[in-house]
C-alpha cells in the first residue's frame, strides 16, 4: 500500500513535466497510475483480506504509519482508483489542448487520489487526519482550478473553510478518543472501544465527518463547488472526497453505532439533508447544480444508513456506496459531454439533445434509472436493502424509514427532471445542435453505467464478501440481504409508492418549482458569506483596538500578562509558594554578576542615545554569558559572548543612521520602572521555584555520552535534535534574507564590487581603503589585517573540536563572522568584498545544502539522520582528528553563519553606506 502512495506522489510531481511535452495526452499516461492501484485492489481481494502493514512514526506517542486494507477499505480503494483512472481518461479530451493548467490539474488530481488512498487505508487516527487534510487542500486547488473565475475562487475557499474547520474539530475528537482508548490504532479501537465519557469526542468526530460529506448544516459548500471542471465534480463530489465523511461513519460504526450520541445526530441530520437536498434539486435549472443537490440528498441517505448503527443498515450502506459512485459519476460525466457538445447545460435552453446523441442519452437513462432505484440495477438492490433494514418497528427506525421513502421519492422526481431537461424535446424550442462525441469522452460514463447493470446480479456474493465488516456491528437490526429480488413484500410496496410519488412530483414540476421558490427564505451559502464578512469586520474592529502599532504597548501587555499569571499562581496557593525550598545562589560570584546585570539594566532606562543604549543592553548579555560560565557551561558562554558581540556590532550599524535621541515613552518613567521590577521579581521567582522543585534526575546526565560526544551541547544540537537544528538554521537564513532585502532600494546584484575610480586614492595596496583620511585609523587597519587569518584559523579549529570540546559550527561561524566584521569596520565595504569574495547567497545555499543533504544521506543509507560511521585520523602536528557526518552538518552551520554575517554587513553596513553617499 505504501508503494501505491509513493507512486501517486511521484506521478503528481512528474505531471507538469509530462504535460509540457505531451499536452493533454499526458493525462492518458497519468491514468495508468490509478489503474495500477485498481489492479492492486483486485489482487488484494484475490490474495485474501485483510492486508496490513505498520512502520514506526512516533513510538513514544504511540503513533505509527499503519495501513490496513479490509473489506470496507477495499471497496473505497476500488472506487478511488477505478473512477479516478476513468476520469483522467475523460479529462484528456474534455480539457482544451492549450489549457495552461493541464500540468497542475493532472498533478493535483493524482495527489488527491493518493491522499484518498491513504485516508481509506490508514489504520491510525492521526495518520487518517493527515490524509484527510491533504484531500482538503487538493480539493481546494481543484475546485479553484480557474483562478480568473470568481465562482471558482469562492467555491474553493468555501469548501476549504468548512471542511478545515470540521477537520480541526475532528482532530480534537481523535485525540480525546485515542487517549480514552489508550491507542490510536483504528482496528484496535473498533475491536475494543472505550467506554464512558465519549459524548464530546464523538460529537467532534461527527462534526468533521458531516462537514466533509456536506451534511446539513454544512451542505452549502458542495453546490458552490460545482464551479470546478466537470471531471473534478465527477471524481471529488461523486466518488471520492464527499465519501470521506461517510467512510469515517462506516469505519467507526461498529464501535460506536449503538450509542445514542452517535446514532441520533447522524440519523436526524442525514434525514434533514436527504429531504432538503432532494427538494432543492427539483427547482434547479443548471444540470450540474441539480446533480449537486441530488448528491447532497444521497449523502444524507448514506449517513442515515451508516449512522443507524445496525448490521442490516450497514449492509445496505456498503451496497449504496459503490452504487452511488457508479451512477453519480456517470451522470456528472454525461453533463460534461452535453455541455461540451451542445454548448450549455441549462435545461431551459436544451431541446432534443437525445436525438442528436442517442448513445449518450442511453448511458444517462441507465445511470439515472440506477439512481432512482429501478430494477434490475445496483441502485435498486441498495435501495431495497435500505428499506428492508429500517423495518425495525421502533420509533427511530420508523422515522428513518419515512425519511428514506420521502427522499427516494424526491430522487425519482429530480432524476426524471434531469433526463427530461438534458435530452427531451421541449415545445417551443428548436433542437439543440450537438457535435460528435469522442470515444475518450463517451467510454468512461458508459462503462460506469453498464457496471451498474452488470454488477446487480452479483449482489448476493458481494453481501457475503462484506460480512467480515458488517459482522462487527453489535446490533444486528432487521434481517436484510442483498439480492435483485429479496422476497420481502413491504420494501417492494414502498418502492412502488416511491415511483408513483416521484412521478407525480415530476409531472407537477412547474407548481412544485413555484412552491419551492415561494417557501425559499435564504440560501445557506448566503448565510456563510454573510457570516464570514461579519467575522472579517469584527476582526478588523478588534485589531484596530488592540493592534495600535506601538511596540512598547505590545511588550508591556505581554510582560504584564506574564506577571499576572505569576501573581495569580502565588495567590492561588500562597502556602506552597512561601514554603518551597529556594536556593538563592550556588557560587559567590553569581550574586555579584546579577547585581552588575541589574545595574546595566537600570542604566538602559537612563540612556539618552541609541548607541549607548545598545552598549548597556549588551552588558546584560555579557553578564548572562558569565553566569553560564559559572554554571560550568563554557559552550553556552562562548556562544553567548560571540553572539552578543556580533549583535552589538549590528545594532551599532543600524543605529548610526537613526536619530541620536530616543523618543520618550508615553508612560511615565516611574510606571515603566515599577512594571519592570514586578516582571523581574515574578520571572526570577518562578525560575528559582521551578529549579528547586525538581523531583526527577536531570536529563543532562543521561545525555552526557550521546553519540560518543564529549560535548553535551554539540550532541544535543547535532545528534539528538538534528532536525530541530536544521529547522532553526533554515528559519535564520530566511529571516536574514528577508530583513536584509528590505534595506536595498534597488535590485541590481548581491555582489559588492570595486569601483575603478575609487581604487586610486590608496597609496599601499596592502592597506587599500576608500574611507576619507579623517575617518581612517591606521592602527585599527593594520590590526584587522594581521589578525584576520589567525582568527579564521581559530574559527576552523573551533569547528573541528566542537564535538569533543568547546566550540562547534555555530561558535566557529560567529568567530569567522567577527573577523569579517572587524575587517569591514576597518576598511569599509570594498574591504568586505576582499575579505569574502564569495556571493552571500552562495554561502547561505551551500550551508543549507550541506545540513539538509547530510541529514537526508544518513536517513537514506544509515537508517537515521546523521547516524553514519565515524573515523579518527592521526595527523602530524595536528593530532587526532575525529571525522563524522556530524562534522559535515556542523560545517553547513558554519558556512550558513558566515553567509548570514556577510549578508547583514552587506545590507546594514555597506549598502547603507552606498545609499548615504548617493544621497
Amino acid at each position: 500500500m505504501e508503494s501505491l502512495l509513493i507512486l501517486h506522489a511521484a506521478a503528481a510531481i512528474c505531471a507538469p513535466w509530462l504535460t509540457r511535452r505531451l499536452g493533454r495526452d499526458a493525462l492518458l499516461m497519468l491514468a495508468l497510475v490509478p489503474a495500477a492501484g485498481f489492479a492492486y485492489t483486485v489482487w488484494a481481494v484475490v490474495a485474501g483480506l485483510p492486508r496490513q502493514s505498520a512502520h514506526a512514526w512516533a513510538p513514544a506517542l504511540g503513533m505509527s504509519l499503519s495501513f490496513r486494507a479490509d473489506e470496507l477499505a477495499v471497496v473505497m480503494m476500488a472506487l478511488v482508483t477505478g473512477v479516478g483512472a476513468l476520469v483522467l481518461v475523460y479529462s484528456s479530451r474534455y480539457l482544451d489542448r492549450d489549457d495552461l493548467g493541464l500540468g497542475r490539474f493532472g498533478g493535483v488530481m493524482l495527489a488527491f487520489a493518493g491522499a484518498m488512498l491513504g485516508l481509506v487505508t490508514a489504520d491510525d487516527l492521526l495518520l487518517l487526519y493527515v490524509f484527510w487534510e491533504l484531500t482538503t487542500v487538493a480539493s481546494y486547488l481543484l475546485i479553484g482550478y480557474d483562478p480568473q473565475s470568481r465562482a471558482s475562487r469562492r467555491g474553493g475557499l468555501q469548501a476549504l473553510i468548512v471542511t478545515t474547520l470540521g477537520g480541526l474539530a475532528m482532530l480534537a475528537g481523535f485525540v480525546a478518543l485515542g487517549e480514552a482508548a489508550g491507542t490510536y490504532r483504528i482496528s484496535e479501537i473498533v475491536a475494543r472501544p472505550p467506554a464512558g465519557g465519549l459524548v464530546v469526542p464523538l460529537a467532534l468526530v461527527l462534526a468533521g465527518a458531516l462537514a466533509k460529506s456536506a451534511i446539513f448544516p454544512f451542505s452549502s459548500w458542495l453546490p458552490a463547488a460545482m464551479a470546478a471542471p466537470t471531471p473534478v465534480s465527477a471524481y471529488l463530489h461523486a466518488a471520492a472526497m464527499v465519501k470521506a465523511g461517510v467512510y469515517l461513519l462506516a469505519r467507526l460504526g461498529p464501535a460506536f453505532g449503538d450509542l445514542t450520541a452517535w446514532r441520533a445526530p447522524a440519523v436526524l441530520l442525514g434525514a434533514v439533508t436527504m429531504a432538503l437536498g432532494g427538494w432543492r434539486a427539483l427547482r434547479e435549472t443548471d444540470l450540474k447544480r441539480l446533480l449537486a443537490y441530488g448528491t447532497v440528498s444521497q449523502l444524507g441517505f448514506l449517513t442515515i444508513l451508516f449512522g443507524a448503527g445496525t448490521e442490516a443498515a450497514a449492509l445496505a450502506g456498503v451496497a449504496m456506496l459503490p452504487a452511488h459512485a457508479l451512477f453519480k459519476a456517470a451522470l456528472f460525466l454525461v453533463v460534461g459531454i452535453v455541455d461540451h457538445a451542445a454548448g450549455g447545460r441549462d435545461l431551459r435552453s436544451l431541446s432534443a439533445v437525445g436525438r442528436a446523441m442517442p448513445w449518450v442519452c442511453a448511458v444517462a437513462v441507465l445511470a439515472g434509472a440506477s439512481m432512482a432505484g429501478v430494477p434490475p440495477l445496483v441502485g435498486f438492490v441498495a435501495k431495497e436493502a435500505a428499506l428492508e433494514s429500517l423495518l425495525t418497528g421502533d420509533p427511530a427506525g420508523l422515522f428513518a424509514l419515512a425519511a428514506v421513502v420521502l427522499g427516494s421519492a424526491l430522487t425519482v422526481a429530480y432524476t426524471l427532471r434531469f433526463l427530461w431537461g438534458a435530452f427531451a424535446a421541449k415545445p417551443g424550442l428548436d433542437p439543440t445542435p450537438a457535435h460528435r462525441v469522442e470515444a475518450a469522452l463517451f467510454v468512461p460514463p458508459a462503462l460506469l453505467s453498464v457496471l451498474g447493470l452488470v454488477l446487480a446480479p452479483l449482489a448476493g456474493r458481494y453481501g457475503a464478501a462484506m460480512a467480515g465488516y458488517t459482522g462487527g456491528f453489535r446490533d444486528p437490526g432487521h434481517a436484510t440481504h442483498l439480492a435483485l429480488w429479496s422476497g420481502a413484500p413491504v420494501p417492494l410496496l414502498l418502492s412502488l409508492l416511491i415511483f408513483v410519488a416521484g412521478g407525480l412530483l415530476f409531472l407537477a414540476r412547474e407548481p412544485v418549482a413555484k412552491l419551492g421558490s415561494a417557501l425559499y427564505v435564504t440560501d445557506t451559502g448566503v448565510l456563510f458569506w454573510t457570516g464570514l464578512r461579519r467575522l472579517d469586520l469584527l476582526s478588523l474592529q478588534v485589531t484596530g483596538i488592540t493592534q495600535r502599532g506601538s511596540v512598547p504597548d505590545y511588550v508591556l501587555i505581554t510582560l504584564a500578562s506574564m506577571a499576572a499569571v505569576g501573581v495569580f499562581s502565588v495567590l492561588y496557593d500562597p502556602l506552597a509558594a512561601l514554603t518551597a525550598p529556594v536556593v538563592a545562589w550556588e557560587r559567590p560570584e553569581q550574586p555579584v554578576l546579577v547585581v552588575l546585570m541589574a545595574v546595566g539594566a537600570v542604566l538602559v532606562l537612563r540612556a539618552r542615545a541609541y548607541v549607548v543604549l545598545a552598549v548597556f543592553v549588551g552588558l546584560t548579555g555579557y553578564g548572562t554569558a558569565l553566569l553560564y560560565l559559572t554554571h560550568g557551561s563554557p559552550d553556552l558562554a562562548l556562544t553567548q559572548f560571540l553572539a552578543e558581540t556580533l549583535s552589538l556590532v549590528v545594532f551599532v550599524l543600524v543605529l548610526r543612521r537613526l536619530p541620536m535621541r530616543p523618543v520618550s515613552g508615553r508612560l511615565p518613567f516611574s510606571f515603566r520602572l515599577a512594571a519592570g521590577v514586578v516582571v523581574a521579581v515574578v520571572s526570577v521567582g518562578a525560575g528559582m521555584l521551578a529549579m528547586n522543585a525538581r523531583v526527577a534526575a536531570p536529563v543532562g546526565a543521561l545525555m552526557a555520552g550521546a553519540a560518543g560526544s564529549g560535548n553535551i551541547v554539540s550532541a544535543l544540537l547535532l545528534d539528538i535534535r538534528a532536525w530541530d537544528t536544521l529547522g532553526e538554521g533554515t528559519v535564520l537564513v530566511v529571516l536574514t534574507l528577508g530583513v536584509t532585502s528590505l534595506v536595498f532600494l534597488r535590485r541590481r546584484t548581491y555582489a559588492i564590487e570595486r569601483d575603478d575610480e575609487e581604487e586610486e586614492p590608496a597609496r599601499t595596496p596592502w592597506l587599500a581603503s576608500v574611507r576619507p583620511r579623517e575617518e581612517r585609523t591606521l592602527a585599527f587597519e593594520v590590526a584587522a589585517r594581521l589578525t584576520f587569518h589567525t582568527v579564521l584559523v581559530l574559527s576552523v579549529f573551533l569547528l573541528f573540536v566542537g564535538h569533543s570540546g568547546v566550540g562547534g559550527g555555530f561558535a566557529g561561524g560567529i568567530v569567522a563572522g567577527l573577523a569579517i566584521t572587524v575587517r569591514y569596520l576597518a576598511g569599509g565595504r570594498y574591504e568586505l568584498a576582499r575579505a569574502v569574495p564569495v556571493h552571500a547567497g552562495v554561502l547561505l545555499g551551500a550551508g543549507l545544502t550541506l545540513t539538509t543533504g547530510t541529514g537526508l544521506f544518513g536517513l537514506l543509507f544509515g537508517g537515521q539522520a546523521l547516524r553514519m560511521p565515524t573515523a579518527d585520523l592521526t595527523l602530524p602536528l595536528v593530532g587526532t582528528l575525529h571525522l563524522s557526518m556530524s562534522l559535515l552538518f556542523d560545517l553547513g552551520v558554519y558556512v550558513s553563519v558566515v553567509g548570514m554575517v556577510q549578508d547583514v554587513l552587506r545590507a546594514l553596513g555597506a549598502e547603507l553606506d552606498r545609499q548615504v553617499e548617493e544621497w
